[in-house]
């Protein structure tokens, strides 16, 4: 299947899906289908701020139709936080949206996870995944902590790049969502999050949403 990713948001996140799509049609032997749509990582960060699914899902909705004119068959964004306006466009999209947060709540129940820790953008974090999880209970920072992981996550998002205080920021948090919130595993709740643990031991469990989509898309385009 012909894949369209509506990608850009931001260049990381972007890489990953990219990458991780091409090393699992490698090893396949599967040719990949695929193009791509660039999305303005600052305009939708603003859409987010707003609270403005709407708007937000309309850009998307017209980088779908151009998606669909150069044969793509099926479109996913490649951001967990650019899921704030999925259900908005779904309704609209000319495609089938290949949407990662029900791929996340069917990993977590293989998983057998009952409870777990949520980090990301403000938004993902207050709403849990935009309360598209139903197979465990999730908990996200609070306060201060939150604002931090918010902080962190947006400025790393924006530069494609982690720093070694924002590393320790999101590993100190998780460490604390695991001891004193009981968390099980700490799902990244942000794409661009790899850049922060891939590599590293941060000492608890992960539930990586990009990760899960990309499998989910690889899937898709195998058939």
């Amino acid at each position: 299947m012909h894949i369209g990713l509506i990608a850009g948001i931001g260049p990381a996140a972007t890489d990953f899906y990219y990458r991780g799509l091409i090393e699992r049609h490698a090893a396949s032997g599967i040719p990949l289908e695929l193009t791509m749509a660039h999305a303005d990582v600052r305009e939708m960060s603003r859409n987010l701020a707003n609270k403005d699914p709407g708007r937000q899902a309309g850009i998307f909705a017209r980088l779908v139709e151009r998606l669909k004119a150069a044969g793509a068959q099926a479109a996913a964004i490649t951001s967990m936080g650019g899921h704030f306006c999925v259900k908005q466009l779904e309704a609209r999209s000319a495609l089938p949206i290949l949407n990662a947060i029900p791929e996340v709540d069917a990993a977590i129940g293989r998983r057998k996870l009952k409870r777990i820790g949520v980090i990301g953008t403000h938004t993902v974090m207050e709403s849990r995944l935009y309360g598209g999880v139903s197979s465990a209970e999730l908990v996200a920072p609070e306060g201060d902590m939150m604002e931090r992981v918010h902080s962190a996550y947006s400025e790393m998002a924006m530069a494609g790049r982690v720093t070694d205080e924002q590393r320790r920021i999101f590993h100190g948090v998780g460490r604390e969502l695991c001891r004193e919130r009981g968390a099980e595993a700490i799902m990244l709740g942000g794409t661009d999050l790899f850049l922060a643990f891939a590599g590293q031991d941060a000492g608890f469990p992960l539930v990586d949403c990009a990760d899960i989509h990309v499998d989910a898309i690889y899937r898709a385009s195998s058939r």
